[in-house]
């Protein structure tokens, strides 16, 4: 049942701080939304909320079985026959393939929005859902650019909504224990982060993309289920080639945001709540050859972060295309070294991911007792803080500094910058979000957008 959702006549959210000085913050996380019954602007708990989707294929229908227990009541996507599935299984939800049409004519029966197209449209459809006043659940890496990132949430804090970016391990228990065991010292204070991934791999592993390549040069025909234009939406005008869509796109600067931006948010995360890290002072790059299309195959991004109260100064390393930090000495012979891990480096020890190493350390500590509350589920998050509940755990606030952060990566990756800063710092004013040694970067904060679209 839709509930009017103008935020200027919505009570405050308690801020964060006051609730969390309340003690209240453990029950809250596991018991009924704060607003029980519900209150001008909200729906009450009992109430299920309607949910249209924008980008409904692919994972955008993994995202929509994930809030199915409400009700889906408008779909969205440029290409009907890639959607198809998720069509048939919501048959009473009204179609559309225009998302700007779709909150136009659905605005009074709407109450959120999911959105889970390619990187280049998350902010514009995002954006204009919050406008209206919309709860929004958004795919990682939230944006296409820092700016955009930053735009995001600041609208979501403006237009008071509810809101959550789809890297579902915030929600995990180990990303818990890895927080808990930091906390507690079980390493140590820790200066050094190595977190890497396997892709894109260039193809190599099938369930991934392609990078380091240049655009195609023939222009097959458009598929007749596709509105091309739609699809390249704010992105500038090329023509039509399956080498984009429907999955590699992430591989194009114009659309994706490379290995970095795709899994970045997920593996990152942790470490952000661990280490309680903010903007880095400064960033730095190399990677294998860089082109104008696609990202790199391979690549290493150096981050530095300040101290933090107590916290040490850290520097957090991320690799992709395969590479990883060299196995550590207090791995036993025969351990698995995983193709995507997370290595903490403590002045006590190491962690790898959860676990301490060697494993004979991980039988000797003693665990402190649990001190976050437990998640009853990334997308239950949302649905809840929708609700008048506790934020959601990747809320835009959250979500918006990790993404900027992450993107930050991409920027020192741009290929029309490769003489100047491979290997080279690039320092960060974050504040004003701009790096200050090197001007000619901060235009790639921030992208054009084609004629007919905008924030």
């Amino acid at each position: 049942m839709h509930t009017s959702n103008n935020n200027k006549n919505r009570p405050g959210r308690l801020g964060r701080r006051q609730f969390l000085s309340t003690g209240a913050a453990v029950a809250a996380f596991t018991v009924v939304p704060r607003h029980v019954l519900g209150g001008a602007g909200q729906t009450p708990p009992s109430e299920k909320l309607n949910i249209a989707g924008i980008g409904v294929s692919g994972r955008g229908g993994g995202v929509l079985q994930g809030v199915e227990s409400q009700n889906i009541v408008a779909l969205c996507d440029v290409d009907w026959a890639h959607a198809a599935g998720t069509f048939k299984r919501y048959p009473n939800a009204r179609q559309y393939k225009d998302f700007r049409v779709m909150l136009d004519k659905e605005a009074r029966n709407i109450d959120a929005v999911t959105v889970a197209t390619p990187d280049h449209v998350h902010a514009v459809a995002a954006i204009a859902a919050m406008k209206l006043g919309k709860h929004v659940y958004c795919e990682k890496p939230l944006a296409h650019s820092v700016f955009e990132a930053r735009k995001m949430a600041e609208v979501a804090r403006e237009m008071k909504v509810a809101t959550q970016m789809g890297n579902q391990g915030q929600a995990s228990e180990e990303t818990r224990l890895m927080c808990e065991f930091i906390w507690d010292g079980a390493i140590g204070p820790v200066r050094e982060v190595h977190v890497w991934t396997d892709r894109p791999l260039n193809g190599i592993n099938a369930v991934y993309w392609p990078q380091g390549i240049d655009r195609p040069k023939d222009t097959p025909p458009v598929p007749e289920t596709l509105d091309w234009d739609l699809w390249l939406g704010p992105a500038p005008e090329r023509p039509y080639h399956p080498a984009y869509l429907p999955f590699n796109w992430r591989g194009w600067w114009d659309f994706g945001t490379g290995a970095l931006g795709d899994i970045g948010c997920h593996r990152m995360d942790p470490i952000f709540r661990a280490l309680r890290l903010g903007h880095p002072t400064s960033v730095e790059a190399a990677c294998t050859l860089v082109n104008n299309e696609t990202y790199p195959v391979a690549s290493m991004v150096h981050y530095k972060f300040p101290a933090r109260g107590d916290m040490p100064p850290v520097k957090l390393t991320w690799y992709d295309g395969g590479m990883r930090p060299p196995r550590p000495e207090e791995l036993e012979d025969g351990r698995a070294y995983g193709t995507n891990g997370i290595l903490f480096v403590g002045d006590k020890g190491k962690m790898l991911e959860n676990r301490l190493i060697p494993e004979s350390k991980m039988k000797e500590y003693k665990a402190p007792p649990q001190s976050i509350p437990r998640s009853p589920g990334h997308f239950e998050e949302w649905i809840r803080a929708c609700k008048g509940g506790e934020p959601a755990g990747s809320n835009f606030d959250h979500a918006g500094l990790l993404a900027q952060v992450v993107l930050l990566g991409n920027v020192v990756l741009r290929p029309e910058l490769k003489e100047t800063v491979n290997r080279t710092p690039l320092y960060w004013d974050g504040v004003n979000m701009k790096f200050t040694n090197v001007t000619e970067a901060n235009q790639y904060l921030r992208r054009e957008y084609r004629k007919g679209w905008s924030l």
